[in-house]
């Protein structure tokens, strides 16, 4: 997994964000995607970042992973989680006014891709089917729900809970893996402005001549080549479908469990 730390290396790629507009060029003559313009004329719009506030030496593990069964057919599981170097429910030095949690920093609790939990608490419950099996990617979190990119401050295990109810631990998955984390839920008033879009890449690195990521918003593609974070600007009020793909270097789709993942999201005035 990859980390970008300077700000200018994330300028310098910025211009690779393309989507299925034509180039144009700038007052210079110089070749742009039409892209880097489209703010211009209130276009959809899908801008890298730098990362924010780093925070070195942060680390997630997972302490525990406990399951008793619940009823004939469903069973509770219990992940504690030992974090270093962190603090939960602190809030984030930033500077832009995307969404911002009150709570503070938190883990992001990512059960089969499905919408994250946010965790204040080392520890977090819910219940399963029994006879199933599950993925589980866990990854410390900005109070502005940005990730923190880095195998040390994230974990991705597999597991299965059996017909008692137990835990079984299966083989660490080794396949190129997306994970969706934001945009997500409702925004209103100045939150639907700038929209953090972020994701979690496991097992794979993106780059021009490696694998990417396509995300369609609202039928509009646009091939993002970094990991890192980015702001979506100019989304109209009411509902937004933001799906996440993971391709190779050709565009074509990846397969496995977790390639794809589709949300909808509500924006309001207020």
């Amino acid at each position: 997994m990859k980390t970008w730390k300077s700000t200018l290396a994330i300028l310098a790629v910025s211009a690779t964000i393309v989507s299925c507009n034509n180039t144009t060029k700038n007052a210079d003559g110089e070749v742009q995607d039409s892209t880097a313009l489209s703010d211009t004329v209130g276009a959809v719009t899908v801008n890298a970042l730098a990362h924010a506030k780093e925070f070195p030496g942060a680390t997630l593990k997972i302490a525990s992973i406990t399951s008793e069964k619940v009823g004939t057919d469903s069973a509770k599981i219990t992940v504690k989680y030992d974090v270093q170097d962190f603090k939960l429910t602190e809030q984030t030095e930033h500077d832009h006014q995307m969404a911002n949690s009150h709570e503070g920093q938190h883990i992001h609790y990512i059960l089969d891709n499905k919408p994250y939990v946010a965790l204040y608490k080392p520890e977090h419950s819910e219940t399963v089917a029994v006879n199933s099996e599950h993925y589980l990617l866990s990854f410390l979190s900005r109070s502005f729900h940005e990730s923190i990119k880095t195998p040390e401050a994230s974990k991705l295990i597999k597991f299965k809970v059996n017909a008692d109810g137990k835990i079984e631990e299966l083989p660490t998955p080794t396949e190129a893996s997306l994970f969706y984390s934001r945009p997500k839920g409702d925004y209103k008033g100045a939150d639907t402005k700038t929209l953090l879009l972020d994701f979690f890449v496991v097992n794979t690195s993106l780059g021009a001549d490696a694998n990417k990521i396509i995300a369609t918003i609202n039928g509009q593609d646009f091939t993002l080549d970094q990991w890192t974070p980015y702001e979506i600007l100019n989304l109209p009020l009411g509902e937004t479908s933001v799906k996440l793909s993971l391709v190779d270097n050709d565009g074509n789709a990846l397969t496995g469990d977790n390639v794809s993942v589709e949300r909808k999201i509500n924006l309001a005035a207020e």
